[in-house]
This record gives structure tokens, C-alpha cells and sequence, in this order.
């Protein structure tokens, strides 16, 4: 469960940076909202899953998915470039985090 938690987690931290830069600033009301809730939202969910994981894999794993989701959403919807060395960076971090996945996810 506790890996639940730091996946939701990672995917309001790609919430919140796309927020970040639709706030134009925090020029925006709405987009500063969602920015601010968000990042709340995310940040709870991490604390959550470090209470049954390693800060070190658990903290990669959560700016991993924020990181690669965040790329992704802004080449698909916010006119980023989408090149052929992009997605081979994002595939190397998402192969990054499963790799942290295998390498063992229990607190001792």
C-alpha cells in the first residue's frame, strides 16, 4: 500500500509542475490553486509511504514519475519538443525507478 501511496504521490508532483507553469507566475487564480493543492496533496501522500519505505528509493521513485510525467504531459499537450532523445531519457528514468523497485522496497 505503502507504494500506492508514493505513486499517487509522484503523479500529483506532475499535477503541480504543469500548475506551476500554467499560474503564469501565480498570475492565475485557479492554476495557483491547483499548484498549491497539489503540492500538498503530494507531499502528504509521500509522508505516507516513507512510513513504510526507504526515504532514498521512495523519494527517487516519487521525482521519477513526477520528472517523466511531467515531460510527457508537456510534449502532449503544451507543444514541448518531443524528440527521439527525450523519450530515451524518460524511458531511462522510468527504467531507473523500476530497477529501485527490484532493488528492494522495505524499510528495515
Amino acid at each position: 500500500m505503502a507504494w500506492l501511496y508514493v505513486i499517487v504521490g509522484g503523479l500529483f508532483e506532475t499535477a503541480f509542475a504543469v500548475s506551476l507553469k500554467e499560474s503564469q507566475g501565480f498570475s492565475r487564480l485557479w492554476w495557483t490553486l491547483s499548484f498549491a493543492i497539489s503540492v500538498i496533496i503530494s507531499m502528504v501522500l509521500l509522508g505516507i509511504g516513507l512510513r513504510d519505505l526507504p526515504v532514498g528509493t521512495a523519494y527517487a521513485v516519487w521525482t521519477g514519475i513526477g520528472a517523466a510525467g511531467t515531460a510527457i504531459v508537456g510534449m502532449l499537450f503544451m507543444n514541448d519538443p518531443a524528440s527521439m532523445l527525450r523519450i530515451s531519457a524518460i524511458g531511462l528514468i522510468v527504467g531507473g525507478v523500476v530497477l529501485l523497485n527490484l532493488a528492494g522496497g522495505t524499510a528495515h
